[in-house]
């Protein structure tokens, strides 16, 4: 067996037992989740909350109608996360980026600023569309948002180097950081509230229902995603390279685009705007697969995501005596060191500028 046939087996080998490893993860951290908090459940409640809501209403409640969403959103929002950004690094050939770090997530943040804003000059009816199509509208501006800052950047980047791009995207950040201050000052107190609420990062704020929402643009997202993987490989080696291959390079542009933007929107407008997962995740899934290749990449980016993001919301929601930790506080902690990592020692990083 050839030295090339044998890597291939054991990149094949370490995928396939990473994967059970993943998910085994994901089933602890969701028990540890579901069992602790401000109220703590024993095994035996938690199956009986689960099982018979009837025989334990309150627990059931807290469960079934808190927990369980609050997890299922984490699962959902950090595997969306890690697959986008899988996507940007290698639509952009970029290690460092991520619907954050490039600005897309401040589009999420101005779109659903000015959906807000724009309730206030309804009068009444601006309490009935907060409350009963908050997160349609969200989802809304939040995909106009997305979608908008997606295509400027998309420009930007025929024309500067990568330092230069990840430096306009954090800029353009701290802009609508700003304008999304001024904005809001026009809404009614409700808006700013229902905004403020949202800005912070969380996925406690779902419901039963809302998991709907976010599951499906998820999930249609995620098969553009495999649709855009394998012509995605062939351009990390270059345009002229995979023009070779009988790529049309602008519609794999749009096509990892519009993946990037279904799947990013729905978790901004739900979450708010969840930081360092889809810079991070991409590179802990290379890290395991041992490859660049797309395709393989994705599930594990989904997996560890998904991991990430219910281990930081797990440890938010510990039963501290004062709740002061933000979701993004905890990524934070873990992704800022990984930045400063990238660039200081990124050939990628080094090579480009």
């Amino acid at each position: 067996m050839s030295d090339t046939a044998t890597t291939k087996l054991l990149r094949g080998g370490q995928v396939k037992l990473a994967v059970p490893a993943l998910i085994l993860s994901l089933a602890a951290v969701s028990i540890f989740t579901l069992t602790t908090g401000q109220v703590a459940f024993s095994i035996d409640r938690l199956v009986t909350a689960l099982l018979a809501p009837g025989a334990d209403p309150v627990g059931a409640q807290i469960i079934r109608e808190i927990r369980l969403p609050r997890i299922a959103t984490g699962m959902i929002a950090g595997a969306a996360l890690g697959v986008s950004g899988v996507l940007m690094q290698a639509l952009f050939r970029n290690p460092m980026a991520d619907a954050w770090s490039l600005g897309l997530t401040a589009g999420g943040q101005m779109g659903v600023a000015l959906i807000v804003t724009a309730t206030a000059f309804t009068g009444p009816a601006a309490i009935s569309f907060l409350t009963a199509f908050q997160g349609i509208g969200l989802t809304l501006g939040a995909l106009l948002g997305v979608a908008a800052f997606a295509a400027l950047m998309t420009a930007l980047a025929t024309r500067v180097g990568t330092i230069t791009l990840l430096v306009i995207g954090l800029m353009l950040g701290f802009t609508v950081q700003g304008l999304v201050s001024v904005v809001i000052h026009f809404a009614n107190r409700i808006g700013g509230r229902v905004y403020s609420g949202w800005n912070d990062g969380t996925f406690a704020s779902t419901t039963s229902g809302d998991l709907i929402w976010l599951a499906v643009p998820v999930l249609a997202g995620s098969a553009l995603a495999i649709l855009a993987a394998k012509p995605l490989s062939s351009l990390l080696l270059g345009e002229t390279y995979a023009r070779s291959l009988g790529t049309d390079v602008s519609r794999l542009r749009w096509l990892t685009l519009s993946a990037v933007v279904i799947l990013v929107a729905p978790v901004t407008a739900f979450c708010g705007p969840v930081t360092f997962i889809g810079l991070i995740v991409p590179h802990f899934a290379r890290a395991i697969a041992r490859t660049s290749r797309i395709l393989p990449l994705l599930p594990l980016a989904a997996l560890s995501g998904a991991l990430l993001a219910i281990s930081a919301d797990a440890v938010v929601h510990l039963p501290w005596e004062q709740h002061f930790l933000h979701l993004n506080a905890i990524l934070a902690i873990i992704g800022a060191p990984v930045v400063i990592l990238l660039l200081l020692f990124s050939p990628a990083m080094r090579d480009k500028n």
